[in-house]
């Protein structure tokens, strides 16, 4: 019971198994002693009585399944496989044994081949155990001597009982008790150390996961332009402790930014490395904001090196608020959204991935003269591809229809409603699937407003 205890309260701690097969392997081991005592079969009902053989035999060619499994948990590479190896072995002689003795009333036809799968998992544990060379190797227990003395004492025991019976001698079952209740003691503080140290080492990666966290919000901006002419918004909605996702302004002076965000492929600490690179590389491109495909470029050249496999999709947005300007272009990104007017423009102007190939300088760039009125969106496709219960994306008809809904609200309000729908979307149980980002811009009148060009959208290669 006590195994099945910290079992429960600790389900969520690695190596936890090893409780619950140790909890199964002394309740099998208990009970096979109850089916065997007199004591207890005299004071028995009689359909105890009759039922109490079957058991005593199940149970006898269990205990050294759930012993073996017992010690796997506890052991590493080709010592575990070994072990799972004699373990299912001992299933198959406890299937052939029971079905046997169902068949004939003979209980220990296949004793003998159970006595040798149990030998032999003693003498490996035994082993194992007492050799610290092969401990280290093979038990993933940083400090073993506990069970070593288990393994030792029990191993004593049961040598001694065999060989007691071939010259007719009669041991008292008290010792295998003792035995046992050792072996078991020293086998269980073994195996809380083991889940101990496992929370410990969670523990340190989740503090170091923190850290990192702090760190890569630092290397996000930390407020977004001011600039005349535009209300800019962004949200940063990372799905684990580090994203992939990453964005940046160039804010070269008071009427030019540049808009630059990318989705690394992958989640957690690799893409939260490559996203750092990003923001180096980027700070690199400054000299060259005004034109999208150099920095696209750039930022290819620079990371294409280091991503090991991965690779980014980017999108980048040049605004000249001085003369109601837009450039564009993107490696491999979702479509920047422009509404205008009630209708919504879906832009798309992309060259090749970042991580395809190193030299790749063919990203195409669209002018886009805009005015008062509207709105850009520039977004990772964590917005558009988290699916619902029944399997179905987000999608682009139902971000379209939010941005439709609440094109009168400020950038900020439809970013914060946008994540809602999303959010909604989802399961109940679900959790976020993606790193999510999100920007923003809307053109407003300036404070002293000069007459834009007729907005229109060109291409430009």
């Amino acid at each position: 019971m006590l195994t099945f205890s910290i079992a429960l309260l600790r389900r969520q701690s690695r190596g936890i198994r090893v409780f619950l097969w140790l909890g199964i392997w002394s309740s099998v081991y208990g009970a096979l002693h109850i089916t065997q005592s007199p004591l207890v079969l005299s004071v028995s009902s009689p359909w105890f009585r009759a039922a109490a053989p079957y058991a005593n035999n199940v149970l006898m060619y269990l205990v050294v399944v759930a012993g073996g499994l017992s010690f796997a948990e506890l052991s590493r590479g080709v010592l575990q496989r070994f072990i799972q190896f004699l373990a299912s072995v001992g299933f198959v002689i406890a299937v052939i044994g029971v079905s046997l003795f169902i068949r004939t009333g003979v209980p220990d036809k296949v004793i003998p081949e159970n006595n040798w799968v149990a030998a032999c998992i003693l003498a490996s544990l035994a082993a194992t155990t007492l050799i610290p060379a092969l401990a280290r190797k093979y038990l993933v227990l940083h400090r073993f001597g506990i069970l070593a003395f288990g393994s030792l004492a029990f191993s004593l025991e049961a040598l001694s009982a065999n060989l007691a019976r071939p010259l007719g001698w009669n041991i008292p079952l008290l010792f295998d008790h003792i035995g046992f209740a050792i072996f078991l003691f020293c086998f269980g503080y073994s195996a809380l150390q083991l889940v101990f140290d496992n929370e410990r080492r969670l523990l340190s990666v989740e503090n170091e996961l923190a850290i990192a966290s702090d760190i890569q919000a630092a290397i996000l901006p930390a407020s977004v332009p001011n600039l005349d002419g535009l209300n800019i918004s962004a949200a940063y909605c990372p799905m684990t402790a580090v994203a992939g996702d990453f964005y940046e302004f160039l804010a070269v002076d008071e009427t030019h930014v540049g808009i630059l965000i990318a989705d690394v492929s992958g989640h957690g600490v690799p893409a939260a490395l490559i996203a750092s690179m990003i923001k180096v590389a980027a700070q690199s491109a400054v000299s060259c904001a005004h034109d999208p495909q150099a920095v696209l470029t750039s930022l290819n050249r620079t990371l294409s090196g280091q991503l090991r496999g991965q690779f980014v999709s980017t999108a980048y947005l040049w605004l000249d608020t001085g003369n109601y300007t837009a450039l564009y272009s993107a490696a491999g990104h979702p479509p920047l959204l422009l509404w205008r007017q009630g209708a919504l423009h879906r832009i798309e102007s992309n060259g090749l991935l970042f991580g395809v190939f190193p030299d790749a300088d063919d990203y195409p760039v669209t002018s886009i003269s805009f005015q008062p009125g509207d709105r850009f969106l520039l977004y990772t496709d964590g917005v558009t591809e988290p699916e619902n219960s029944q399997g179905d994306s987000f999608g682009d008809s139902r971000l379209e229809r939010v941005v439709r809904d609440h094109q009168s609200r400020p950038a900020r309000e439809l970013s914060t409603r946008l994540l809602s729908e999303m959010q909604d979307w989802l399961p109940s149980s679900a959790a976020q699937q993606d790193d999510v980002t999100l920007i923003v811009v809307d053109v407003c009148p300036k404070a002293r407003e000069r007459p834009p060009k007729e907005a229109q959208l060109v291409e430009v290669t």
